[in-house]
Formats: C-alpha cells, structure tokens, sequence
C-alpha cells in the first residue's frame, strides 16, 4: 500500500482502471467468507457463543469511547463525534483479511467463525454511534439505514461465502482452491494499491485538522486493539484469533461506515472521518495492531497458565 502513497506523494499519474476497486473487492469478501465457511465445519455451535458476546462488547464500547475522546479532547460537535464514532467503532473488512493473511504468513491458523464476528463487530457500532447524535433529532428514519448496513456487499459476501463454505462438499472446495491461495495474495496486493492510492489522495487534509486526527487516529486504534485482544482472550480464542480479533477492534471503516454517515449524518464533514480512517490509521497503524494484539494476548496466556 506504501507505493500507492508515494505514488501520489510524487504526483505520478499512476491509477488502476475503473471499476477494479469494486471487482477485487468482491473477490477478497468472497473468499475469506468462503474460507472462514470452510473451517467453521469443525466448530460447533456452543463454541459461538461467548466470541460473538465478546464482539457485541467492543462494538459497544469502540464507538462510545470514541464519541467521548471527539467531544471532549476534540472539541467536535455532535454530528463530527458521531461520525468519527461511527468509523472507529466499525470494522475495516481489509484490515480484517490483511491479518487473517499477516496470521496465516506466520503459521499461525484463526478460529474460521472469525469473519461471522466481522458482521456482528461491524452493524452495532455504527447504529449506536449514529443514535449517539440521531437520538436528540426527532423524525431520523433508522429503517433506511438498517436496509443499508444488513444488504450491503461486505455484510453479504462475507455470510454468503461463510454459507457457501460450510455447506460445501470437499470436492467443491477443492475446483475453487486456487481462490484460497496466491489468487487470494495477488488480488489483495493490488487492493492495497488501490487503497494507497485513496489514502494518499486524503493526506492533503492533515493540514487543516493535523494535530487531532494523527494523535486520534493513532493512539485510538491502540487501545481499541489491546480492549479486542484481551477479549477474544477471555472469550477463549486462540493466539492468532484474539489477535485478529485485536486487530478488528482497531481498525476504522472506510467502507460501510462512509455509506451509512452520508445517509444518515449528510453534514458531517468527510475531511473528517475519511482522513482519520484511510490517510492515518490505514496507512499507519494497520501491522502493527495486529502484532500489538497478538503480543498482548500471548501476555495473558503466559500469566494465566503460570
């Protein structure tokens, strides 16, 4: 992703076809969903039960805290915080496939409900950090914005390819292996590109509001990381999933979360929240909450078994 932000830095006139965002897009989504379908075979149904608890946890307690640090040490107004809240407290489904890729490169093998804890870390946080501001503003219809976060591409290939996985025979997970494998890392390398590209393009905005966001957009996420990791440690995870999970915590939508503020907070200011979540915390922080986490969560394994 680096070379997408030095390409913009140095005004190359470097930009990927029209519509390849949206195309590797569904192919990554797909695959992890259709992957994390394949190894939630041998997971049974009580096994769920407190990693989903853990989830619906941090989503509540991601975007509160966000809120709250905007309000009070930002000085936003309530339409901004919400925004902000909104992005921080949802969940970046690339930053998601980066680590499950970062884990797997390292040996190490998630849990495969991983993505289901995708959908449910990334719809709650974003109503509770609408209804933050939506609350106080009679006649905000929220059914719309429901339609919007449950029907959206992200929520559906994941659960789709989460589906599709589990109910799969071997001999059809093997005809589209190739998807799981170097596909998979060709694809998200040129995704990371693209994602370079937009975050460099944003980097201009750090000099009107600088300060804040880069203090906001980093330590944040490092906090949000370490809150997931000790759950999904509590939650009885695996290294590598409370990791992951870590990892989901402490990143910031720039996908479902964008769609939902311009449908529901039109007046809070995109230089904002898309700056903070792609030009700084995408950008600077996206490894390292994962290798934080996981060091966190093989802490409180080594004081718990000693």
């Amino acid at each position: 992703m680096s070379q997408g932000v030095i390409a913009v830095l140095i005004k190359s006139d470097l930009k990927l076809p029209q519509g390849l965002y949206t195309s590797l897009s569904i192919c990554l989504f797909f695959a992890i969903g259709l992957k994390g379908g394949v190894a939630l075979k041998a997971t049974t149904i009580s096994e769920l039960g407190l990693p989903v608890l853990a989830t619906v946890i941090i989503s509540l307690l991601t975007p509160t805290l966000a809120y709250n640090v905007c309000r009070r040490i930002g000085k936003l107004d309530r339409t901004d915080a919400a925004a902000m809240a909104a992005h921080y407290g949802s969940v970046s489904a690339v930053t998601f496939i980066a680590a499950t890729t970062f884990a797997q490169m390292q040996g190490l093998k998630p849990e495969g409900l991983l993505p289901a804890l995708v959908a449910v870390l990334e719809v709650p946080a974003i109503l509770l950090a609408l209804w933050l501001v939506l609350r106080k503003e009679p006649g905000k219809e929220m059914k719309t914005l429901m339609h919007e976060l449950l029907t959206g591409r992200a929520i559906i290939l994941l659960l789709g390819g989460l589906l599709i996985g589990v109910l799969a025979t071997s001999t059809g997970i093997e005809q589209v292996q190739p998807l799981f494998g170097d596909l998979f890392r060709g694809a998200l390398t040129i995704f990371l590109l693209e994602m370079g590209l937009v975050a460099g393009s944003k980097l201009a905005n750090l000099k009107q509001h600088g300060t804040f966001l880069l203090l906001f957009g980093t330590i944040l996420p490092l906090i949000n990381g370490a809150i997931g990791a000790a759950a999904g440690v509590l939650a009885g995870l695996s290294t590598s999933g409370a990791g992951v999970l870590g990892a989901m915590a402490a990143s910031a939508s720039y996908i479902a979360a964008p769609a939902a503020v311009q449908i529901m907070l039109p007046k809070a200011r995109a230089s904002l929240y898309l700056t903070g979540s792609i030009a700084v915390t995408f950008t600077s922080v996206r490894r390292q909450h994962f290798r934080i986490a996981t060091e966190l969560d093989r802490v409180v394994r080594f004081r718990r078994t000693s």
